[in-house]
């Protein structure tokens, strides 16, 4: 399958393997048949389960991350300072990541990842973390960030795939449909949940 460049939502019934889906893309599983090339630059997945180092503060991650991508001394202060603001962590934000709750994974994950530059973003349903106030938040930097990058976006909610995908992936039982337009995905997917009950 190749896939055009825009914004794609992707849909599916949990266990379907869209997470799995977004961490071959992320290149942190492999495909076990078969290969995914692009030349496009893709984000780690933005999900409620980041991949953080435990026992060190959300600083200390956020320090490790930028040094792996080759960041400058200036460029790290700026990016630890960008998702101290953003992830509205306060105190916790030096304290080890297993004293956080998956909420707070979550906002520091989704800061990490606006404060770098990637052709895509890997979204794993985390717009709907955090209280009212964060989350509009969290969409107006998405917003912003769309207008440079792209995204790949797991999600349930059906208003969120539709106002910011225009192209949809549908997973089911083991194999990916490819629809040109949004809403023809989510047709298939409300079909396919009919069909289950």
């Amino acid at each position: 399958m190749t896939l055009p460049d825009g914004n794609i939502g992707i849909l599916g019934r949990n266990g379907m393997g869209k997470t799995t889906l977004i961490r071959m893309l992320g290149r942190i599983e492999f495909p076990q048949k078969g290969r995914i090339a692009s030349a496009q630059t893709f984000s780690w997945p933005l999900s409620l389960s980041a991949g953080f180092i435990a026992t060190m503060n959300g600083r200390s991650n956020v320090k490790f991350v930028c040094r792996l991508y080759g960041k400058s001394d200036k460029e790290t202060e700026d990016i630890i300072e960008f998702v101290k603001d953003f992830a509205e962590l306060g105190d916790y934000y030096t304290m080890p990541i297993n004293t956080y709750s998956s909420g707070m994974r979550a906002r520091l994950n989704f800061g990490l990842s606006l404060a770098f530059d990637f052709d895509y973003l890997l979204i794993d349903e985390t717009l709907s973390v955090g209280d009212a106030s964060f989350r509009n938040k969290a969409k107006e930097m998405l917003q912003k960030k769309i207008e440079q990058s792209q995204i790949l976006l797991v999600s349930h909610d059906m208003k969120t795939l539709k106002d910011l995908c225009h192209i949809g992936l549908l997973v089911h039982e083991g194999e990916l449909h490819y629809f040109d337009h949004i809403d023809d995905a989510v047709k298939a997917y409300e079909e396919i949940n009919k069909k289950a009950k």
